[in-house]
């Protein structure tokens, strides 16, 4: 016999298959179960489109749409309380009549935050709550963190030697093998913007596409303060949202943005960190995958200004080369796996969540 542990883990599992699309909304999966048997079960699949709830609803067999009344529904998230791109999902739980309702998280966004809860319960629905709760929060650590900071969840990402180097100064240097590069490319999918420095940019002339996995491209951001980038590197291509921290350049832009961000030193550089964040904030990019290079990210973990890091270890030695930035203490091992050669490990950081 399943348990509400197990409905809740194939609500996860539904959850996931809305990543990349959904930012910056939660991933959500629901299902609804009747004497042990599953009727119909969603997911949010795009953002503004319908909810996770809805879905599920909607995929019952019409034969069986009367035992809704008789069945549970379990969702990874509260239901929303109110019109957003949407209609609220309470209203259709109180109007199918179900009456019982599983949740893992309670929704932090102040616009539902335990309303759905209270309104059900209000209305004699059996509610019940904290079900795989941390399970449900590490899943959507990116949303958590959107709500509570109001900025983009940030995700530090680099690949380093087994002597902890990143690669062979002013030379791009494959570190990793190709199962590593897909996952690279799927976390891009996943994510709604990429950020590299100029000197990466200079170096390695990168698309910064997810050219290996489906789905789409996220935003290409490139810092260029000093206007070094030539027209012929390849974030220039203007085929595909970019923007540029630095001068603007002579021609016809569609796709590509600058911002000639006002000189200001009082803290080096990093006053750009907080600009950039704000521009992402008011653009609802969800979660920003910065991949280097080195002084990037270590300006980022100096501000104590990440969420997650995700490094890939290859077991190759290079001797002499660029250094990688150091895991900052009390980081939190979360996840360890191998890619073939490689080892994949992601650190959480010690307030996330």
């Amino acid at each position: 016999m399943a348990t509400p542990e197990d409905y809740m883990r194939r609500c996860f599992a539904l959850a996931r298959l809305g990543a990349g699309q959904v930012s910056p909304n939660p991933m959500v999966g629901a299902l609804l179960v009747y004497k042990g048997r599953i009727l119909g079960e969603g997911w949010h699949q795009r953002y503004g489109e319908a909810h996770a709830e809805v879905n599920a609803i909607a995929n019952v067999a019409p034969l069986e749409h009367h035992l809704l009344r008789q069945a549970t529904l379990y969702c990874s998230l509260e239901p929303c309380a109110h019109y957003g791109k949407t209609p609220p999902c309470v209203d259709l739980i109180l109007r199918e009549g179900i009456p019982e309702v599983v949740i893992a998280n309670t929704d932090p966004n102040p616009l539902v935050a335990g309303k759905s809860i209270a309104r059900l319960r209000a209305a004699g629905v059996r509610v019940h709550t904290g079900v795989l709760e941390a399970e449900g929060r590490y899943l959507n650590r990116a949303f958590f963190t959107c709500i509570r900071q109001r900025r983009p969840h940030i995700v530090l990402k680099w690949a380093q030697t087994a002597d902890g180097l990143l690669g062979r100064a002013g030379e791009r240097t494959p570190i990793t093998g190709p199962l590593a590069q897909r996952l690279t490319h799927r976390w891009r999918a996943e994510a709604d913007a990429i950020l590299v420095g100029t000197r990466t940019a200079l170096v390695d002339n990168p698309h910064l596409g997810n050219r290996l996995y489906f789905g789409p491209s996220p935003l290409r951001i490139a810092l260029d303060f000093d206007g070094k980038l030539p027209l012929s590197a390849r974030l220039l291509d203007d085929r595909t949202p970019t923007w540029i921290l630095g001068p603007e350049r002579p021609g016809q832009w569609r796709n590509t943005h600058f911002w000639p961000i006002p000189p200001r030193e009082e803290n080096g550089r990093r006053w750009w960190v907080s600009f950039l964040l704000e521009k992402l904030r008011e653009a609802e990019k969800g979660i920003l995958l910065v991949e280097g290079g080195a002084d990037v990210l270590g300006q980022f973990i100096e501000l104590d200004c990440w969420d997650e890091i995700r490094l890939l270890q290859s077991p190759h030695h290079l001797h002499a080369g660029v250094e990688a930035p150091r895991i900052p203490v009390g980081a939190l091992l979360r996840e360890t796996y191998r890619l073939g050669d490689d080892v994949v490990q992601v650190w959480t950081h010690p307030q996330a969540g």
